[in-house]
């Protein structure tokens, strides 16, 4: 199985099997495990990963660069001033260039052509950090949260309050791939990304995304309440008017109760509190944010083990 992942980009989750994002999930928690009982594995001695960053974050910066010292290895930031991608230099260059040099590339960026186009030229994996239209490492992450916590993935209805954005879409293509419930809840003109819902339907003919209007409705009885910001970064003209329109999806503690009675909640951070989700349902027993936010950094060092390694 080691030898499906070696030298592959990690760009969006439905370019992976149900086995093999089982796999790189069974790992993450392995090693996190070992890592917490002081076995320290090192299989990325030696090699370097290029950390491409349009856009700021925290969890991302710490977590691939902790990941990559963690297991033997360096981690490189290139933020905007430094590598201008697609301005300064085309993103063809970037990646031959810099694929001559180091072992891999992460890219947190706005355009998603743009990490599509490094796993093109690039000779190395390029990992998906973030980008407008997916997010598949935060979505690892918070399958691997569920699984310490429920033990299964296959059959949990997941409920997704807020707006159809770059994380919907990814939880949408891991729950297909990992035989979830997807059910979303959005205002009217916020769904799913439709050119998502038409790669999904090719990807994987049958799987049906439910669509709420009433967040309520939707999260009765659910396994997994997961949300995000009404607005992300580039949307912040848009925050005042999405504020009014996104007004009742929060996850609260009242949402929290009609959930399943093993309801694990999940945000990937940061939390507007008091829109989206409430101070008081990050810190209910059934939220798992933080040790979600914990485990972005033992979900990506599988990526890159079995990519890098």
């Amino acid at each position: 199985m080691i030898e499906n992942f070696r030298g592959r980009s990690f760009v969006s989750l439905l370019d992976y099997s149900t086995e093999e994002i089982r796999y790189i999930l069974d790992l993450a928690i392995r090693m996190k495990n070992d890592y917490k009982a002081g076995k320290r594995e090192t299989p990325l001695a030696g090699k370097t990963l290029a950390m491409i960053f349009q856009k700021p974050s925290l969890r991302t910066m710490v977590s691939f660069q902790t990941g990559m010292h963690q297991l033997g290895g360096h981690a490189i930031y290139l933020g905007p001033d430094q590598i201008g991608i697609g301005k300064r230099e085309t993103t063809e260059d970037i990646a031959i260039v810099l694929s001559s040099m180091v072992d891999g590339i992460m890219a947190r960026t706005f355009d998603h052509a743009i990490v599509e186009d490094l796993a093109k030229y690039s000779s190395k994996p390029v990992i998906n950090g973030l980008t407008d239209f997916n997010h598949p490492c935060q979505i690892m992450a918070d399958f691997q949260t569920v699984l310490e916590r429920r033990g299964r993935l296959e059959g949990l209805k997941l409920v997704y309050i807020g707006d159809g954005n770059n994380v919907a879409t990814s939880l949408m293509f891991g729950a297909a791939r990992m035989g979830m419930e997807m059910v979303m809840a959005t205002p009217e003109g916020y769904s799913a990304n439709p050119k998502a819902l038409e790669i999904l339907k090719e990807k994987v003919p049958g799987f049906e995304v439910k669509h709420y209007i009433d967040p309520m409705e939707a999260a009765v009885g659910a396994d997994i309440l997961c949300t995000d910001a009404w607005f992300s970064m580039g949307q912040e003209k848009e925050a005042e008017a999405r504020r009014k329109i996104f007004g009742k999806y929060k996850i609260d503690v009242p949402m929290i109760d009609i959930a399943d009675p093993e309801c694990v909640v999940l945000h990937c951070l940061p939390a507007h509190y008091g829109e989206e989700i409430t101070h008081e349902a990050v810190r209910h027993p059934r939220s798992a944010v933080y040790q979600e936010a914990e485990n972005r950094l033992h979900a990506q060092k599988a990526i890159m083990a079995l990519l890098m390694g």
